[in-house]
């Protein structure tokens, strides 16, 4: 079963690498891996995709906790929660074709972050189905490249449930807010 696993860390240099080391050197595999800075630059979230069973992910989470730099390790997948994907498609339509193109960004919801004369590069965010989709359906367009970036994924909920997974420290003005 694929399981999305967030992590808090320190903004350290070879926090990734050792995460990373944990996971190749038990033969886990990493579907997934999507980093970035929190707030607080002292600290970063990272959201892994990987597959195992309930006793797999257990140890995982588990060597995960024992890393020096891990603050917190949560696996989001037995929660009710949000998960997207993102994809950027650089497509060289055929000027005929020019329309379709982007009138298929409006139907994902897709929106054009650069063009030229020839060349439109469009992102769209989504779940893993929307991302496949998306790249198939450009395919035909003449899809010079696609890249799909990682995962990331949130408890859904109140403010208040977002400090329970320790991304970070929310004001208190915030806090009273929900």
């Amino acid at each position: 079963m694929r399981h999305t696993i967030t992590l808090l860390v320190e903004n350290r240099f070879g926090v990734l690498s050792r995460i990373s080391g944990l996971f190749s050197g038990r033969g886990y595999n990493i579907e997934s891996l999507s980093v970035g800075e929190e707030i607080d630059p002292k600290y970063s979230q990272m959201t892994i995709v990987t597959s195992g069973d309930d006793l797999i992910i257990e140890q995982i989470t588990k060597q995960l906790n024992k890393l020096v730099d891990v603050i917190k390790v949560t696996d989001v997948t037995e929660f009710e929660h949000v998960e997207r994907e993102m994809i950027i498609v650089k497509v060289t339509p055929k000027p005929e074709k020019k329309t379709e193109v982007l009138n298929l960004a409006g139907i994902f919801r897709g929106r054009v972050v650069d063009s030229s004369e020839s060349t439109y590069t469009i992102e769209v965010t989504g779940d893993e189905k929307k991302i496949r989709c998306v790249h198939r359906a450009y395919e035909a367009y003449g899809d010079k490249g696609s890249c799909a970036h990682g995962q990331g994924g949130h408890i859904e909920g109140r403010l208040q449930e977002v400090d329970v997974l320790g991304f970070w420290e929310l004001p208190a003005f915030f806090r009273n807010l929900s």
